[in-house]
C-alpha cells in the first residue's frame, strides 16, 4: 500500500530524545526549545517564535491576543480545517465566511471588504497547500480598516511571499509540526508574534498567565500570575524530535520539491487537454512541497479516481468539507456573498501521495495508475 502520508524522519531524533531525557528537562523551554524557536526567528526573520503544543493551540493564543469582544466579527475562508474557526469562536468571535479563488485555494482577497463591517475585528487568511495569499492587497485592507491580520501558516513552514516567510507578514503567523506537516513533531506547533508589542503579552498567555518568561531573564525577581493564561508549552521531547529535522530542513524541503515537480511534468499533458488541474503558483509565491493535488471534472470523478486508487494500493484523499456547510459553521457564522468556488471547487480535489523520501518507484505507480485512469 502506498500511503498518502508518511511522518518525516531523518534518523537523528532518537538521538536528540535520548539527550533530552539524559539533561532531566523535558518540559517545555528546554534547550531543543530554545534551539527551534531560535531557528524559526533567524530563518523567518519573526520578531519571536515561541513552540506551542500545537498549530491549534498557536490559533487559539493568536486569537486571543487579537482582543477580540464578545459579538466581534472575524473574516476568514471555508475552505479551511475546523481549528482555523475553533480559535475565533473561544475567543468569542463571530465567523464570516468568504469565497476562494479558484487557482490557488486560498480566500479571494477581492471579497473581504465587502465583508467588513464596524464588529470586525480581523482577518485570518490560510496559506493552501503552502501557496501564499495574495498579502500585499489583504495588509493593505487590514490597515486601512484597523483590523489585526492572523496568517494560518500551518502548511506553510519554508514558504514566502515576495522574499518574506509565511506566518511573518500579519501580525500573528501560526505554524503546526503534526505528523502530515513538512516538519513534524508528532503534535506540535508555533506561533510568530510579529509586533514587538505583542511580545511580552504572549509570553504571559503561553505561560499560564505568568510573567515567568521575564523571571528567567532576571528582569523581574519572582515571578507572579499577572493576567489570563494557559499552558500552551510543548514538552521539549517533542522539541528534539523536531530539531533534528530543522538541521535538515534545506534538504527535506528540496526532496519534497522533487516529487512535486515530477507529478507537475508527468500531469502537465492532462491539464493542457482540459481532463484535469493541477496546482497554480502565483507570482512572488515561493511554495514548499506541502501537497500536490488535481482537480477533476466533477465530485463523481473524483470519487471514482479515489476508488481506483485504493484498488491499485493507493491511498489518494480528498479535502476539506466547507466549514459554512457544516453544523458548527452554521451555529458560529455566516457566508458573506455567494459561495461561487468554496463548495464546488472543494468537491474536484483529491490530494495525491507525498512525504519525505517517498520512493521513486512509488511516485511512478501513482502517476501510471492516474494516467490509466484518465486516459
Amino acid at each position: 500500500m502506498i500511503h498518502f502520508n508518511v511522518p518525516p524522519f531523518v534518523g537523528t531524533e532518537i538521538k536528540y530524545m535520548k539527550e533530552a531525557v539524559e539533561s532531566k528537562k523535558i518540559c517545555g523551554d528546554g534547550k531543543f526549545t530554545h534551539r527551534c524557536n531560535k531557528w524559526m526567528q533567524d530563518n523567518f526573520n519573526s520578531h519571536k517564535v515561541m513552540l506551542t503544543t500545537s498549530g491549534s493551540s498557536a490559533l487559539d493564543m493568536a486569537a486571543l491576543l487579537c482582543d477580540i469582544d464578545p459579538g466581534d466579527e472575524v473574516i476568514l475562508p471555508s475552505y479551511t480545517f475546523s481549528s482555523t474557526a475553533n480559535a475565533f469562536v473561544l475567543a468569542g468571535a463571530k465567523l464570516v465566511f468568504v469565497d476562494i479563488r479558484p487557482d490557488t485555494m486560498n480566500i479571494d482577497e477581492g471579497k473581504i471588504e465587502d465583508a467588513i463591517t464596524t464588529k470586525t475585528k480581523a482577518i485570518c487568511v490560510v496559506h493552501y497547500a503552502g501557496v501564499s495569499c495574495e498579502m500585499d492587497t489583504i495588509m493593505e485592507i487590514a490597515r486601512t480598516h484597523g483590523l489585526k491580520v492572523v496568517e494560518d501558516a500551518a502548511q506553510g513552514v519554508m514558504s514566502s511571499y515576495k522574499g518574506r516567510a509565511l506566518g511573518t507578514i500579519g501580525d500573528f503567523g501560526c505554524y503546526s509540526f503534526h505528523e502530515t506537516k513538512n516538519f513534524s513533531m508528532g503534535e506540535g506547533g508555533a506561533i510568530s508574534v510579529n509586533d514587538e508589542l505583542y511580545i511580552e503579552k504572549a509570553e504571559i498567555l503561553r505561560e499560564k498567565g505568568t510573567n515567568r518568561a521575564q523571571f528567567f531573564r532576571g528582569q523581574v525577581a519572582k515571578y507572579n500570575w499577572v493576567d489570563f493564561g494557559d499552558s500552551y508549552l510543548q514538552s521539549d521531547l517533542n522539541a528534539a524530535y523536531l530539531w533534528a529535522q530543522l538541521e535538515q530542513a534545506e534538504a527535506i524541503n528540496n526532496n519534497r520539491l522533487h516529487t512535486w515537480n515530477i507529478y507537475m511534468e508527468a500531469f502537465s499533458d492532462l491539464e493542457r487537454r482540459g481532463i484535469i488541474e493541477c496546482p497554480k503558483i502565483p507570482e512572488g509565491c515561493v511554495h514548499n512541497a506541502h501537497m500536490f493535488y488535481i482537480k477533476c471534472k466533477d465530485l463523481n470523478t473524483r470519487q471514482a479516481y479515489i476508488r481506483y486508487m485504493k484498488e491499485n494500493d493507493i491511498l489518494c484523499v480528498f479535502h476539506y468539507v466547507p466549514l459554512h456547510s457544516s453544523p458548527a459553521g452554521k451555529k458560529f457564522g455566516r457566508f458573506h456573498g455567494n459561495d461561487q468556488y468554496t463548495t464546488t471547487e472543494s468537491d474536484r480535489l483529491v490530494r495525491l501521495p507525498l512525504y519525505y523520501n517517498i520512493a521513486e518507484e512509488n511516485v511512478d505507480k501513482v502517476i501510471n495508475r492516474t494516467l490509466e485512469f484518465f486516459l
